[in-house]
C-alpha cells in the first residue's frame, strides 16, 4: 500500500508546476488585466481615482484573475472577454478588501497603510461600493445573463458572509461546519466563480462549469485555511500585517477551534480573555502559540488543508491533459506552500 502511494505521488509530481511556471502560462494576459484594472479605476471624482490607483499598486498575486484566465484556456477560450472578466473579479476582490479593512479597523494591508487609515472610513466604504459597481458595469457589457447571474449570486453570498462574520465574532462555541460556511462565503465562492466564468466563456455546459466550480470551492477553502494558519506562524514582514490579527479582531478560525476542542478549561479562559480584551494584554501571543503546538492544533489544521487541496485536484481528473490542467492541478500545492 505504501509503495503504491509513493508511486502515485511520484507520478503526480511529474507535471507539478512551480508558482512561476503556473503564472507564466497567463503572464501576458495578466498584464492586460492590470491595464484594464488601471483604466477601469479612473473616475471623474479624483478621490476614487487616487484610491483605485493606490489599491492597484498594492495588489497581490492576482490569483483570482489567473483562475479566470487558466479556466478559459482549459475550456478552449481565448479572447479579450477573459481579460475583462479577470479585471471584474479583481475589482470585486479589491472592493471586499476595502470593506473588510473598514469593518476590522485594520491599519495595514500588504505592508502598506490600509485605505481606511489613509482616507478614513467614509471615503473608503464609498470607494469600495464604486469598485463593485464598476465591476458590474464591465460585466454588463458582455451581454451575457449567465455571467451576470454568477456575479450577482457571488456578491450576495459575499455580503452575507460579512454579515455572518460579525454575528460570529468572539464565539468560542463556533463549530467546524460554521467555520467552513463562513470561509466559503468570504473566500471560496469568489474562487469558484472565477473558474466558472472560464467555462461559461468556453460554452462548455453546466457539468464542466460545476466541476470547475467545485475545484474552485476546495481551492478557496484551502487558501483561507492556510491564511488562518499563517496568522499564527508567519511574520509581520511576510504577511504585511501584524500576526495574531484574527485573534485581536475576535475571529475564531479553524486552528483555534481545534485548540478549543482539546485544551483544558483554564486554557480556554486564556483564549477568552484575548478575545474579550481585543488584544494580547493579560495573555501574550506566544502563550496561545505554545498551546497550539502542545495540542497539535496547527498540525491538525495543516492536515485538513492538505485533504481539501487533494479534493480540489480530484475535481480535475476527467479533464484532458494540457499545460493549463497541469497548472490548475499544481495550484493547490502552491497555496499549501505559500508564506504570505
Amino acid at each position: 500500500m505504501g509503495g503504491n502511494e509513493s508511486e502515485r505521488r511520484r507520478l503526480a509530481s511529474i507535471n507539478n508546476l512551480t508558482g512561476r511556471e503556473i503564472f507564466d502560462l497567463v503572464r501576458s494576459d495578466l498584464q492586460k488585466v492590470e491595464e484594464e484594472f488601471n483604466q477601469q479605476s479612473i473616475s471623474d471624482v479624483p478621490a476614487i481615482t487616487e484610491i483605485g490607483q493606490y489599491l492597484q499598486v498594492s495588489g497581490g498575486k492576482r490569483l483570482r484573475p489567473a483562475l479566470v484566465l487558466l479556466s478559459s484556456k482549459l475550456c478552449d477560450f481565448e479572447g479579450p472577454a477573459a481579460v475583462r472578466l479577470g479585471a471584474v473579479v479583481e475589482l470585486i476582490h479589491t472592493a471586499t478588501l476595502v470593506h473588510d479593512d473598514v469593518i476590522d479597523g485594520a491599519d495595514t494591508r500588504r505592508g502598506r497603510p490600509s485605505t481606511n487609515s489613509r482616507w478614513g472610513n467614509h471615503l473608503s466604504v464609498l470607494a469600495g461600493d464604486w469598485l463593485y459597481m464598476q465591476a458590474f458595469n464591465i460585466a454588463l457589457a458582455e451581454r451575457n445573463f449567465k455571467i451576470l447571474d454568477v456575479l450577482i449570486g457571488l456578491t450576495q453570498v459575499m455580503v452575507e458572509g460579512e454579515l455572518l462574520q460579525l454575528t460570529l465574532l468572539r464565539k468560542l462555541s463556533l463549530t467546524e461546519d460554521e467555520y467552513f460556511e463562513l470561509a466559503y462565503r468570504k473566500t471560496a465562492c469568489l474562487f469558484s466563480a472565477s473558474l466558472r466564468l472560464g467555462a461559461i466563456l468556453g460554452h462548455k455546459g453546466e457539468e464542466i462549469e460545476m466541476k470547475l466550480g467545485s475545484y474552485g470551492i476546495n481551492l478557496g477553502l484551502a487558501f483561507q485555511l492556510v491564511d488562518d494558519l499563517l496568522d499564527f506562524v508567519s511574520s509581520e514582514e511576510k504577511l504585511g500585517k501584524p500576526i495574531g490579527s484574527d485573534l485581536r479582531e475576535g475571529k475564531v478560525t479553524l486552528p483555534l477551534i481545534y485548540l478549543l476542542q482539546r485544551c483544558r478549561p483554564e486554557e480556554t479562559e486564556k483564549i477568552s480573555r484575548v478575545l474579550d480584551e481585543g488584544g494580547f494584554h493579560s495573555v501574550q501571543f506566544f502563550e496561545i502559540l505554545e498551546l497550539m503546538e502542545h495540542y497539535g492544533a496547527l498540525q491538525a489544521a495543516r492536515d485538513k488543508a492538505r485533504k481539501i487541496a487533494e479534493q480540489a485536484k480530484a475535481a480535475l481528473e476527467s479533464f484532458p491533459d494540457s499545460p493549463h490542467k497541469d497548472a490548475l492541478r499544481s495550484l493547490p500545492e502552491f497555496i499549501l506552500d505559500r508564506e504570505s
